[in-house]
């Protein structure tokens, strides 16, 4: 097999909007702590090729990361539905995956975007060379707890002890899947670290820019082992939070090294451990699907209308309100529904795009979801692949995927996150993701080539 690794830089200038956290924050970016980087391997086999990108961004609209995919296509002559564009969801980043109110958005920074990553993939195509695929799976602790089973932020002394560990482990990812690609001399060329948590060690109090401890951790790696580009592929982390959250920013930015660390030193001795895979196959799968909304009425949705416009007109009403700034978002949201539903558009359904890329014994099995844990077991419980890698956000935002406990008990995840970006809640998002991504699994099980 061929792969050829590259990666570019899509730092935004200082000033721009940080996303994540809560509505109309003001989170301006006041400084640069650490570079944005997007980063790409391609993969050449028996006349197949893809290419798989992984960008330090909170995640890219289906129709950003169809110009991504258009342009890196025509620059690279690899077909766009062999291109993956994937995000690695860190807050400190700016607001490109479209979400109302969740930090401004940057227009020029958007529009520049696509042509980077158009580069950014030809320079992968350029270092095509003979490489092999080592993996190993690495105990990874202290980086993560879930936070829909367990208690979210506990105190910062508490999970800065060596031996802090959450309360149900077997609620979050307790090994980094490692993949090394190593050159004919053995040196490294590139490597990936797949594990689920959300990048949020800086949280809304924080200021600067960067890429969480995942960004920060595959930077120090790569100043580890020059020439190398690590990516970081954001697995199951819809109900995963970094064990430091909503914290000071001092007291965060002092924790992020700390966290960093201690996944770069899972990956590290990943990279030590990593036995050599044979890559008989390399197979690329794209599947339009559509995914059941709940069944809410016109009605229903006027009268929620309603509700967040007494909100707004409450005597003294203030936009220093958090349930005000809530109501203004979830408002426009619901009005995009409303309008929707006046013009007699279908909206029973939403359709995303569930790709999948085999490496070998390796399957990547992606989708535009904040995927929870829970869908992420059952598809590794039941798939067909020796190595299967479950990845959220990837070509498209779509909100949260909730598990089955969470959606019947509802709350931000599964209701008030789709209202806040235009979008019905999802009926059964589990059992149909489930079934999307095994349905790709078992594809790429028997496919000669690409899909």
């Amino acid at each position: 097999m061929r792969a050829g690794f590259y990666s570019v830089d899509i730092t935004p200038r200082v000033g721009v909007g940080l996303c994540g956290f809560g509505p109309y924050l003001n989170r301006y970016s006041r400084a640069i702590r650490d570079t944005l980087k997007a980063r790409a391997a391609a993969f050449e086999h028996k006349g197949e090729r893809a290419i798989v990108v992984s960008c330090d961004l909170i995640g890219v609209t289906a129709e950003l990361a169809a110009e991504m995919r258009e342009r890196a296509a025509t620059a690279t002559g690899v077909a766009s539905s062999k291109i993956m564009i994937h995000c690695t969801h860190t807050h400190s980043g700016p607001n490109t995956g479209g979400y109302i109110g969740w930090g401004e958005v940057d227009p020029p920074y958007i529009a520049l975007l696509p042509h980077k990553i158009a580069s950014l993939c030809a320079g992968a195509v350029e270092r095509l060379g003979e490489v092999t695929l080592h993996h190993a799976a690495a105990p990874c602790h202290g980086v993560g707890l879930n936070r829909e089973y367990d208690k979210d932020a506990p105190p910062l002394e508490d999970v800065l002890e060596e031996t802090w560990s959450p309360a149900k482990p077997e609620l979050t990812d307790t090994v980094t899947q490692v993949l090394a690609f190593r050159d004919s001399t053995g040196g490294l060329a590139g490597f990936m670290a797949y594990f689920g948590c959300h990048p949020v060690v800086c949280c809304e109090q924080t200021h600067y820019i960067h890429g969480d401890y995942c960004g920060v951790a595959m930077g120090n790696l790569e100043r580890e082992y020059p020439g190398s580009v690590g990516m970081f592929l954001q697995g199951a982390q819809g109900d995963v939070n970094s064990c430091v959250v909503h914290k000071p920013e001092q007291e965060s930015l002092l924790a992020l090294d700390i966290i960093a660390a201690r996944f770069a030193n899972a990956v590290r001795s990943g990279l030590k451990a990593a036995k050599p895979l044979e890559v008989e196959r390399l197979a690329t799968v794209s599947n339009m699907t559509r995914f059941s909304s709940k069944d809410i009425s016109l009605e229903r949705i006027e009268a929620l209308i309603k509700e967040q416009e007494a909100v707004i007109d409450a005597p003294g009403a203030s936009d220093t309100d958090h349930k005000l700034r809530m109501a203004v978002v979830t408002l426009n949201g619901l009005r995009q529904i409303e309008q929707q539903m006046r013009r007699g558009v279908d909206l029973s359904f939403q359709e995303g795009e569930v790709q999948g890329v085999r490496v070998g014994p390796v399957v990547l099995l992606s989708a535009p979801f904040e995927i929870m844990q829970a869908i992420k077991n059952d598809v590794v419980g039941r798939a067909r692949a020796q190595l299967p890698l479950v990845m959220g956000i990837t070509n498209g935002s779509m909100g949260y995927a909730p598990d089955k406990q969470a959606a019947a008990r509802g709350g931000y995840a599964a209701d008030i996150v789709p209202m806040i970006v235009g979008r019905l809640p999802y009926r059964d998002i589990h059992s149909e993701l489930v079934e999307a991504l095994l349905e790709a699994d078992r594809q790429l099980d028997g496919a000669p080539g690409g899909i």
